[in-house]
């Protein structure tokens, strides 16, 4: 099969959607499949060998180390980036959109090199001409974007709700697409059951097919862990990753432990996240690091005596399968996906009321203080991680996914050894 796989955004190392288009498109060619990855910026820095990679540029407004950018006039080369910029200056988040409409136009003109496209996340306008086009589209929907919607509405002062609901003005256009498409992936019955609810698809268009893990990779070591160290693992300083309550939390157990927060994440300069670490005093138990590498992450998990995931809300949680399957112990939030993932409250995890710092600190001090209870935990995960996560077994439900696509449409598929020979 000949699979086109779109993702606006491709970071490697921070945040879900670059680790999910690296994972998912090696184990798909792992199943024989041919595997193209279409995505902007910023560009995927890992892809399996035998992946190949198409850059869609974009004029990249987000950039690091200057966001918000104001491009030069020469950089302006066509409709779709008038639209991006203007997009941008009226305070929208145009990537999403914009992106699809590039993709669009590169697919028109190799529509028999493909039998299907999956999107990541997108959900732009530009899948509904693709699909008009003639080629089967199937889109994953890790969680509805309405939900940070909502939590960065309920965290923002009273004079910046209108830019938050500005910037989220792609949700509309995200719902209105994803009623289009029917085949949607999601990764958890949680999300499906808000998906459904908050874009307004149907149940029947959704197929859940969990996210995974290198289960070769994170493991528990053959070094001990280190004492007091809690992981936490965050995409950016978003009241939806629930870290202001965890700062919190490691500020009023320190007066009793010894401990440390190794805190992953991208944190805006002189952000909250920074100012709440200065106001509580706790700058020097506190490790900040961004864009590691798996091999890095993994390391931590492993050297971690307690994995905390404070999160207000979550569709998965990548980070919470990498703990288990390094037999790290989880405190986590009872929150949107999470006891899905982890299973009921103290199989695998000790489970806590979100946003309600006392019960984390309760759950955060109690296993600090039992060796016993962590070891029990962390093996558990690492059962559970086994048994129920991989990477092989996503691709493969994701294929059954793809043949239903394009059974709906009646195109008939080509497989990469066919394609090579019809080339020949």
């Amino acid at each position: 099969m000949r699979i086109a796989l779109l993702s606006y955004r491709s970071k490697t190392h921070c945040g879900g959607q670059g680790v999910y288009v690296r994972h998912l498109s090696r184990g798909l060619v792992e199943l024989g499949h041919d595997v193209e990855v279409f995505s902007g910026q910023p560009y995927p820095e890992i892809l399996d060998p035998r992946v190949r990679l198409t850059e869609v540029p974009s004029l990249d407004l987000y950039r690091e180390p200057d966001p918000f950018r104001v491009p030069r006039p020469s950089e302006i080369r066509d409709r779709i980036d008038a639209l991006e910029l203007a997009t941008m200056w009226t305070s929208g988040f145009p990537e999403p959109r914009t992106f699809s409409l590039r993709a669009a136009r590169l697919l028109a003109a190799r529509l028999d090199e493909f039998d299907i496209v999956h999107d990541n996340q997108c959900l732009g306008t530009g899948l509904l001409r693709i699909a008009e086009m003639g080629l089967p589209v199937v889109a994953t929907v890790h969680h509805p974007i309405t939900k940070d919607r909502m939590l960065d509405l309920a965290a923002a002062k009273w004079w910046r709700k209108p830019l938050v609901h500005r910037w989220y003005g792609f949700a509309q256009m995200q719902k209105r697409v994803a009623r289009n498409i029917p085949d949607l992936l999601t990764v958890s019955s949680s999300s499906a059951t808000d998906i459904a609810d908050d874009f307004g698809v149907s149940p029947d268009q959704l197929r859940v097919v969990p996210l995974g893990v290198d289960t070769d990779l994170f493991k528990p070591s053959d070094q001990p862990r280190v004492a007091g160290r809690i992981i936490a693992i965050s995409s950016a300083d978003r009241p939806l990753k629930g870290i202001g309550h965890l700062l919190n939390a490691v500020a009023k157990l320190r007066t009793e432990h010894d401990l440390e927060l190794q805190l992953v994440a991208k944190l805006e300069p002189n952000g909250p996240t920074e100012k709440l670490i200065a106001e509580l005093g706790i700058s020097d138990i506190v490790h900040i690091s961004c864009g590691v590498s798996d091999e890095e992450l993994a390391r931590l998990f492993a050297s971690a005596e307690i994995a905390c995931i404070p999160s207000l809300y979550e569709g998965f949680s990548l980070p919470a399968v990498e703990a288990m399957a390094s037999g790290t112990p989880i405190v986590a939030s009872r929150a949107g996906a999470l006891p899905e993932v982890l299973g009921r409250d103290g199989e695998c995890a000790d489970l806590v009321t979100p946003g309600d710092v006392n019960e984390l600190i309760k759950a955060l001090g109690t296993l600090l203080e039992s060796p016993a209870r962590r070891q029990w935990l962390g093996a558990a995960g690492r059962r559970r991680a086994l048994d129920v996560f991989s990477w092989e077994s996503v691709a493969a439900q994701t294929v059954r996914v793809y043949e239903q696509a394009i059974a709906r449409t009646g195109r008939r598929t080509t497989s990469a050894v066919e394609a090579v020979d019809e080339s020949c």
